[in-house]
Parts: C-alpha cells; structure tokens; sequence
C-alpha cells in the first residue's frame, strides 16, 4: 500500500476512477439518484498529475433533506463526493456568501457522468439566479464580518505583538480583498491558487489592494512596518471604495 501520498495518474486514469466511483454510487443509491457529476479541475480539464476528484451525487428530492460527503484517500489518490439532495444543491448554488468567488464555479460547469432529466441545466440557471442587492449583502458582510475585524488585529500586532502575526493576516487581507473584488464584479476564480493574479485582472479594484496583494504573492512579508504599511493604506482605499459604490462598512447606529 503506498503510504507516500498522492503519486501521478493520467487525467484518463483520473477520469475512469471517476467513472467506478459513479458506478459503485449506483450500486448503494439506485433509483434514489437524480444526477451525478464531477466538478473542480477535472471537470475542468485543468486537473494535474496530482490532482484530486471531487463529484456530486445529486438525489432526488424526498422529505428528508440530504447533504453529507464522502472524503478517502487510497494512497494513490484522494477523492470527495457530495451525496446532496436537489433541493439543498439548488438552494446552495443560489445563495451568495462571502466565498461565492471561489465556491460556486462548481455549480456552473460539472462534467456530467449521469443526468437523464437534465438536472445540471436547472442548477446553473439556479446559480446564475441571485441579484445584484445578493452580492451587495455579501460585500458589506465581509467588509464588517471581516475587514473590519483584520484590520483591528493588524493594529494591535503592530503595537503589541506578536509581529509574527502580521504575515498571517497581510494574507487574509489580500484573500478577503480578492472576494471583494470578485463578488463586485459578479466574477468567479478558476481555482484557489489563481485567486490573487485573477483578482489583479478585474476592474473597479479598491486602491492599495494590488500592493497588498503582490506583497502576498512575492512572499516579502519579513519586514513588519511594511507589512503594516502596505495594509493600513488598502484599508483606507477599502473605506473609499466602499462609499464609493454604496457599500455599508460603516453604521452610526445598533442594528438591533
């Protein structure tokens, strides 16, 4: 048994294991199965030597919702399938939430492996549905939830330590400041090491993200002051850009 971890397979070799694991599916799930998928960068065609599987396996609806996953790894490889019930993938993929940059390109191009009544089709217009106010609810929740919090901590690593810290969160900084970017322009990432360089190409960037954001990507990140500097100045841009466009990052009043 190799206990080395992933080893390289070819994207055909990945593409019949997907192929066995659709059909072991079958086996424990029968008629209960609406849809089965792959998703990521198999479905993609992006996937590397290394790569590993992710899948739904959609069923049908029934009065009990449905939504857990199966993560393994034989050694040679690692696969994930999402055993969901359609009415909790719909209802996923038409939701917006601080992350939807990055989680939801799943929902719009899976590689079917199985949809005799056309499911994919239904959950991509189920993931093209939400709003512009959505994304405006999404933007001013990380603003608040997020930024607001970071940048309170960069402070007080700043004047109190651990200067170690300060890494760590020019990271979050420059990760938060991606979805931002992404959720205003309705844009989603490829994949999560594309994030960054894929955020530096969208318009209507707050100013100082780009610096923070190619600090991150350089890995200069030793130096504490400009660590401080470079954040302090996106989050000032962060606070122009939010009134701006006519987001909430700011409330003189308890919402409650």
């Amino acid at each position: 048994m190799n206990m080395n971890g992933p080893v390289a397979i070819s994207r055909r070799e990945r593409l019949q294991i997907c192929v066995e694991i659709a059909a072991r599916l079958h086996e424990v799930f029968g008629e209960k199965i609406a849809a089965i998928g792959v998703y990521g960068s198999v479905s993609r065609g992006t996937d590397g030597p290394f790569s590993d599987i992710e899948m739904f396996c959609v069923l049908k609806e029934s009065s009990e919702p449905v939504d857990y996953s199966y993560e393994w790894s034989t050694g040679p490889w690692k696969a994930e399938v999402n055993v969901l019930s359609a009415d909790v993938l719909l209802k996923n993929a038409s939701t917006v939430e601080g992350q939807w940059p990055l989680t939801h390109g799943p929902f719009f191009s899976p590689l079917s492996l199985y949809d005799p009544d056309g499911f994919f089709s239904t959950l991509r217009k189920a993931a093209e549905s939400p709003a512009r106010e959505d994304f405006k609810n999404a933007i001013n929740e990380v603003l608040v939830g997020e930024m607001c919090e970071f940048i309170g901590k960069l402070r007080n690593a700043s004047r109190n330590g651990p200067h170690t810290y300060l890494p760590y969160l020019a990271m979050q900084f420059a990760e938060s400041g991606a979805m931002l970017i992404g959720l205003h322009n309705q844009r989603l990432f490829s994949t999560g090491s594309m994030v960054l360089p894929e955020s530096l190409q969208l318009p209507n960037r707050p100013a100082g993200f780009d610096d923070v954001a190619r600090l991150v990507m350089s890995g200069d990140l030793a130096e504490p002051a400009k660590v401080v500097s470079v954040c302090e100045a996106f989050w000032s841009g962060l606070v122009d850009w939010a009134g701006e466009h006519g987001y909430v990052l700011i409330s003189n009043r308890i919402p409650f």
